[in-house]
């Protein structure tokens, strides 16, 4: 900035600029505050919303388990939005800070529990000014963790040493945790996230299990660290999900979830959305993103201007996506369903030829499966693509006998409309022969849906997609997911966020010990 004493020797152009500058930066500073100002309404209101609904009337309409379960949700809403909040308020250039709120007073951890002391003292009890330190007193913070059916509990213990002369005191500090103030470990939150997220278990029925285990976490305290850790983990999936979109061959697939709507007390069917590299690329990774429909506007502000190869089956949904320039490869597994189910049917040998056809298709795949790319593409060109041009000119007289309308026909034509996308595999060793690789990254998601009752908001299912990405990232690259969440949620804090990308599932290297 111009300073004022040098302002007098500026020409009246040098002025300008310097004016024009400085407009500019109050300019650019005006609108970041407002941004910051507008999100923090947004989040104030969505606040206010899910208070209003933590406290409605008893009246509303829900059996008893569904309330508990749209309880956690709100519990874990409002967790989720406060610190969302905290963090824009602690940003620089912010508005004064509204006064802290006092903390309740927490009751001791039950005295039965088995205690582990960490000790954190300095290194040298030499006090800069060369005289020796007395111990003068210590801190003690105690932390609940948590082994598989056994509660224990940490205590921090931070000595306080002084120097006589120059009256200084001394503390080790305790590295920043994922929930400042918190109780839990970040072993005991990993337990609680993957219990609710990879073994479907409500949080209703963790309560159940830490009660036989010692001590009944109430539900709402193990909502409010789902909450919290959710937010803190979304940079990771957000990494992930750049990570997803800078391959060029993708699959993509969905599958409904119930969502509840808290103001009829009724659900709709929202869906989860699975994106993943193709399964010849060099990543193992997948990103769920849930949404209120299937409505193909989330495809396409999922992969934004990404224009590569996308793998799916024939949903109307991912048709203007193709039209703007993403290349549409189709899944033969889907073809092959077709006929599958019309000689489950009727015994048609028409079907029975044409699967048998497909599947001479999938034993050259299996060949060439450990090839790389080049390898793959010569040997399909060799075996696949004589196969797959007979069978073509076998369904297109086929279908000229079959009349409209009949199974047959829809099975015929299903291939046939579809042609060319079908066989892209056979030019492209990196294309895989069809959608199956994300079909088993979204079967946990369809198994798991066996325990819910519903997503209990659109921001729960978006917490839920977040944290099982990472989840099912981890077990795709042979992490055990408890071991991967405990120590990324312990880097967290401490973690550059320039280098996020070494904390992903693909990439992540347990801490040395």
């Amino acid at each position: 900035m111009v300073q004022p004493q040098s302002l007098q020797s500026l020409s009246e152009e040098q002025l300008r600029t310097a004016l024009l500058s400085v407009m500019q930066e109050a300019a650019a500073k005006d609108q970041e505050l407002a941004y910051k100002q507008a999100v923090i309404d947004k989040l104030t209101c969505e606040n206010a919303l899910l208070k209003r609904m933590k406290f409605a009337a008893q009246s509303e309409r829900f059996n008893p388990e569904q309330k508990s379960l749209l309880e956690d949700e709100i519990e874990a809403d409002l967790a989720a939005v406060a610190a969302e909040m905290d963090a824009l308020l602690q940003a620089p250039a912010q508005t004064p800070a509204t006064p802290e709120k006092k903390q309740a007073r927490r009751l001791p951890l039950p005295a039965h529990l088995p205690r582990r002391e960490i000790r954190h003292e300095p290194e040298s009890t030499t006090c800069a000014c060369g005289c020796r330190m007395l111990r003068i007193g210590e801190d003690v913070a105690e932390k609940l963790d948590y082994m598989p059916g056994v509660f224990s509990v940490e205590r921090h213990i931070r000595g306080k040493w002084a120097c006589a002369k120059c009256e200084r005191i001394t503390q080790e500090s305790v590295e920043a945790h994922v929930i400042g103030k918190g109780i839990p470990t970040t072993g005991l939150l990993a337990q609680v996230l993957v219990g609710k997220y990879a073994d479907h278990l409500p949080l209703y029925r963790q309560e159940a299990i830490f009660g036989r285990a010692g001590l009944a976490i109430p539900r709402s305290t193990l909502a409010q660290w789902v909450g919290t850790c959710g937010v803190r983990l979304q940079p990771l999936v957000d990494a992930l999900k750049t990570e997803i979109l800078s391959h060029q061959v993708l699959h993509a697939d969905e599958t409904p979830v119930a969502m509840l709507k808290p103001g009829n007390g009724k659900t709709h069917r929202a869906y989860l959305w699975a994106y993943a590299p193709g399964a010849f690329e060099n990543i193992k990774a997948v990103v769920y993103d849930f949404r209120e429909s299937r409505a193909g506007e989330h495809a396409r502000a999922f992969l934004g201007e990404w224009r590569g190869s996308l793998i799916c089956d024939d949903f109307s949904g991912y048709k203007a996506l193709i039209a703007s320039g993403v290349t549409e490869v189709g899944c033969l597994a889907h073809a092959r369903r077709k006929f599958f189910d019309l000689h489950a049917a009727n015994k048609s040998q028409i079907a029975e030829y044409a699967l048998q056809q497909l599947a001479l298709v999938y034993e050259v795949e299996r060949q060439v499966k450990e090839l790389d790319a080049p390898q793959r593409a010569a040997v399909r060109q060799e075996k696949s693509k004589p196969v797959l041009d007979a069978l073509q000119q076998w369904m297109l007289l086929q279908r000229q006998r079959v009349p409209d309308g009949s199974a047959t026909a829809k099975a015929l034509d299903y291939s046939l409309r579809r042609w060319a996308a079908l066989t892209r595999f056979v030019d492209d060793g990196q294309l895989p022969v069809d959608n199956n690789w994300i079909e088993n990254q979204i079967r946990p998601i369809a198994i798991g849906r066996n325990n819910w009752l519903f997503a209990g908001s659109l921001r729960a299912g978006q917490r839920a997609a977040a944290v099982m990405s990472l989840i099912q990232s981890a077990r795709m690259n042979g992490h055990d997911p408890h071991a991967y969440l405990k120590d990324v949620l312990t880097r967290l804090p401490t973690h550059k966020a320039s280098r996020i990308e070494e904390l992903l599932p693909h990439r992540w290297q347990p801490t040395a010990i």
